[in-house]
């Protein structure tokens, strides 16, 4: 391996006439880029591809993701948007972003799909073809929905804590402040005018 000098390196760089090889693992360190779609290729630092990446002297690039600055890094560790070319990303944070997403992976600022799925591929970026991940997280489901239950410590309401009616007595409030807590009106002994705040806020 030209990186690490180990034996066992067992991808060639695809230039004809380069004799370099690299372990996986030591990939990016070597900044040797495989592309995982078609001949599967694998290049060396000397040979992958590279975007041209032309920005405005004047502005300050950051990543786009995790907004830390990009002045300083090689152009290996950068990723732009052919698309909307003012979407800069470290190599690092589209690749997570890349798994995370899945099928639905896009540019993040302008949500452009084609060019931008093909440069990234080109450029070594592996994607998923599974679901996104937060459609899958349980707790993203639920993050959605409205608390719908009585929360105070004896509920009166005949129907149980879930039971809502629209006004009167069982109207479900919810804290005017997190939402996260209900009372049934006649529960806290409300009247109609009055905001109901929990107990924690």
């Amino acid at each position: 391996c030209f990186v690490c000098g180990r034996m066992g390196a067992s991808i060639t760089c695809w230039m004809s006439g380069c004799g370099r090889s690299f372990h996986l693992p030591c990939a990016s360190q070597g900044e040797c880029v495989t592309q995982y779609f078609g001949l599967y290729r694998s290049f060396c630092w000397e040979h992958h591809p590279q975007q041209s990446l032309q920005a405005h002297p004047e502005k300050k690039r950051t990543c786009s993701i995790c907004l830390e600055t990009l002045d300083n890094e090689r152009a290996f560790k950068m990723i732009v948007c052919p698309a909307c070319q003012d979407a800069w990303f470290h190599r690092n944070c589209i690749q997570k972003q890349a798994l995370h997403a899945g099928i639905s992976f896009c540019c993040p600022c302008c949500q452009n799909k084609e060019p931008f799925v093909s440069a990234t591929l080109n450029m070594g970026i592996r994607l998923s073809k599974r679901p996104p991940s937060w459609e899958s997280d349980r707790h993203w489901e639920l993050e959605d929905q409205r608390h719908s239950r009585c929360d105070t410590s004896t509920c009166l309401c005949p129907g149980g804590r879930e039971q809502a009616e629209e006004e009167g007595l069982w109207e479900l409030l919810l804290c005017c402040s997190c939402a996260a807590e209900g009372t049934h009106r006649g529960c806290s002994y409300l009247t109609i005018s009055t905001h109901w705040e929990c107990n924690g806020c």
